[in-house]
């Protein structure tokens, strides 16, 4: 990935590309932070920003600008000694990382990157889509969601989830069973996240053998993480999923953040009939 590191802090930026450069990312080091050496940096395309604001006490206006001056979006990360997670979210930033930086969450940080990258460069691939069928809408229709739940988080701060359920071992059981079977397997998981849903939730299916649920504005705080584990539970007894006897399904129920994309929670049951 190509990470730039806006810092007037010499040693915290050096740090960082020490540990990016040797395992192939690009860093590059800025430490002016005015709109006009900002808007030439959004020409370079960069993947992923790390930003120290001081002595800034509003970064929001800084981090619109790089915004608006990509074209692409970056996932952006608050450096600091002084502010903490929630000062990062209400500037539209992704994620915080407290200074001086602990190389071993630098690392998390930058998985946490390039899953949010790899999901928006899915979410919004049209070369395959998924029609809305039994309560179930396009993955066409669900990435417009999924991009005002970014947009939620630039704009207020919020935090949302998305809620994934996929039949991980689909290709084992095409190739030892048959395509066929696996996708039996699929509308039969389908069907059980339908019954189990409630009204208000929206899923898309966004792979031939993945669903997602969008969870915005969470009642409580741990809304999100109840509602995996109430999921988890259900499936867990739903052995049709399995096609056969002889071949268990595998079904991974993952919770994920947003803007952060971090992974919550994650459960991973294995289904047999009886």
């Amino acid at each position: 990935m190509q990470v730039l590191i806006i810092d007037r802090d010499e040693s915290s930026a050096n740090l960082i590309k020490s540990r990016l450069e040797p395992v192939g990312h690009r860093v590059g080091i800025h430490a002016d932070k005015s709109t006009e050496s900002l808007m030439s940096l959004g020409r370079e395309g960069w993947d992923v920003i790390f930003l120290d604001p001081t002595p800034l006490t509003n970064a929001k206006p800084l981090i619109q600008t790089l915004r608006r001056s990509m074209r692409q979006y970056p996932y952006t990360i608050m450096m600091s000694s002084s502010l903490g997670r929630p000062e990062a979210l209400s500037s539209a930033m992704n994620d915080f990382l407290a200074k001086p930086v602990d190389p071993n969450l630098l690392d998390i940080k930058l998985e946490n990157a390039a899953r949010l990258i790899a999901l928006m460069k899915h979410m919004g691939d049209d070369s395959e889509d998924f029609k809305s069928a039994g309560g179930v809408i396009a993955k066409s229709a669900f990435n417009q969601l999924f991009l005002s739940g970014i947009e939620r988080a630039d704009r207020y701060g919020e935090s949302s989830f998305l809620l994934f359920f996929t039949l991980s071992n689909y290709t084992y059981i095409a190739s030892t069973d048959s395509e066929v079977e696996a996708d039996i397997s699929v509308a039969k998981m389908a069907k059980h996240l339908v019954r189990l849903r409630r009204q208000s939730d929206i899923i898309g299916q966004t792979r031939c053998n993945e669903y997602v649920l969008l969870m915005q504005r969470p009642a409580y705080e741990s809304e999100p993480v109840d509602a995996a584990n109430r999921f988890a539970e259900a499936l867990s007894k739903c052995l049709d999923i399995a096609g056969t006897p002889l071949i268990e399904a595998e079904v991974k129920v993952t919770l994920i953040d947003l803007p952060t994309s971090s992974i919550v929670v994650e459960h991973t049951m294995l289904l047999r009939q009886p």
